[in-house]
């Protein structure tokens, strides 16, 4: 007769702490509990939020730095295979893998797509390591995302950036020197 209302017991104990939680409970062994939230932290933005439902600092934030997307691709005519070359917008710090002058990007190259929940749904040609992209699947950061780490240059330590493997389009004569293998 005791144990039977320990067991009892346990099971209340599991419905109240995930009715706190606002989680599903059925049973002390069937409770399925974010820990993040048991321990009192609160799940990063990225995790609670849409890609529209971010604030623009946010937004802003979710950017890893790589500099991949200010790397131009081609689309072969009459076909619809784009291609990755290793050419990039002549703002691009190929170092920093940093605007130059971000603020000011459309003055100097009015065709700069700016990244937009509606255009990451339609753009196929983000890197897969985006996190603009991840978010929208629903996946998580990779451990070298700046806000995963606490540091910006582990997207570079990682070697997933275009950092010192691009160069501007004002130093290039034809696009189609430049086509490589898929490297992003």
């Amino acid at each position: 007769m005791k144990k039977r209302t320990i067991t009892q017991g346990r099971k209340a104990v599991a419905k109240t702490i995930a009715r706190k939680l606002g989680v599903k409970a059925s049973g002390v062994r069937g409770a399925k509990v974010d820990r993040a939230k048991v321990a009192g932290e609160a799940l990063p933005f990225w995790k609670r939020k849409t890609l529209a439902q971010m604030s623009l600092r946010e937004w802003e934030s979710l950017c890893d730095g790589c500099g991949k997307c200010c790397v131009h691709k081609l689309e072969w005519e009459g076909t619809t295979e784009v291609v990755q070359t290793n050419v990039c917008c002549q703002m691009l710090d190929t170092h920093s893998c940093q605007c130059k002058d971000y603020p000011n990007r459309k003055a100097v190259v009015p065709d700069c797509i700016q990244l937009t929940p509606g255009v990451v749904a339609e753009m196929d040609w983000l890197p897969a390591t985006c996190a603009y992209r991840l978010v929208l699947q629903g996946k998580d950061l990779y451990w070298w995302h700046p806000l995963v780490s606490g540091d910006p240059e582990t997207v570079h330590e990682a070697g997933v950036s275009a950092r010192d493997r691009v160069i501007s389009e004002l130093e290039i004569k034809d696009h189609c020197d430049h086509v490589l293998d898929d490297w992003m």
